[in-house]
């Protein structure tokens, strides 16, 4: 695929792009969120050359609101990693945040199943472990208190929720991502052999830290953990580190590949 044809992919949004980059890292948004949710990780990393950042936008949303939103997890995966092969011309980071990571964990296993392009790692941010279950039927509440719902985490601003009109166009894609994650079994086994990094809020009410920390359960590579002070959304007040976390675990990841 030709750099022009990836400039027009409709799935990923390079809002820095360094062309003489070693280490793409694949930045994977929260249930409701979009590309350009990793606008300021990415414009903090821009004068890093050896990353080139991408953003993920899923269906349903900004400029692919026109296509239906994608309730079923696999399927998104599916799709992600489809479009994600035709970016592996260099080593690959997965960077999700929330659903964000799932589809990571789901999309790194599909490059190591498929010995195509391996990532070099996965860093999953704001989500517990695979292996960590907790009953959610978000998606199953009426609008008032689905929207009391994801107004509770604070990931979406009081103004966007309080616009009847821009409600009714973002409400479709936020209940897709909901059910699709909520209603979702990750497979636990066989674990990636890529190395995991883990960021997480402390005070995050969807995942305690040692639900994070489980992450470590699933590979048989490195395993790699950081907190900050905050809630489900704390990379809203810690974008220079969390940015300089991914740096740094990117750099970690690529001297694990180095010695495997």
């Amino acid at each position: 695929m030709s750099g022009t044809q990836r400039d027009n992919d409709e799935w990923v949004r390079r809002f820095h792009p360094a062309d003489s980059a070693g280490v793409r890292v694949v930045c994977l948004p929260h249930a409701g969120g979009s590309a350009p949710f990793f606008f300021p990780v990415s414009a903090a990393l821009a004068g890093n050359q050896d990353l080139d950042v991408l953003s993920v936008q899923y269906p349903g949303r900004q400029d692919r609101r026109d296509q239906p939103p994608i309730d079923h997890l696999p399927t998104l995966a599916d799709q992600v990693f489809e479009a994600l092969r035709g970016w592996a011309d260099r080593p690959l980071v997965l960077m999700g945040h929330s659903m964000g990571a799932v589809i990571g964990y789901e999309v790194a296993r599909r490059f190591e199943q498929a010995g195509d392009g391996a990532p070099l790692g996965l860093i999953a941010s704001g989500r517990r472990a695979p292996s960590v279950y907790r009953e959610e039927a978000a998606h199953l509440l009426d609008d008032q208190r689905f929207i009391g719902e994801i107004r509770a985490l604070s990931g979406t601003a009081s103004s966007l929720l309080e616009d009847e009109e821009l409600v009714r166009m973002v409400l479709p894609a936020l209940r897709a991502d909901y059910k699709a994650i909520e209603t979702h079994e990750p497979a636990t086994e066989p674990p990636l052999r890529c190395p995991i990094g883990v960021l997480t809020g402390e005070s995050d009410p969807r995942v305690s830290v040692a639900e994070a920390r489980a992450w470590r359960e699933h590979t048989t590579g490195g395993f790699h953990f950081r907190s900050y002070s905050g809630g489900h959304f704390y990379l809203n007040d810690h974008q220079e580190a969390v940015a300089g976390a991914i740096a740094d675990y990117a750099a970690e990841f690529v001297k694990e590949a180095a010695n495997r």
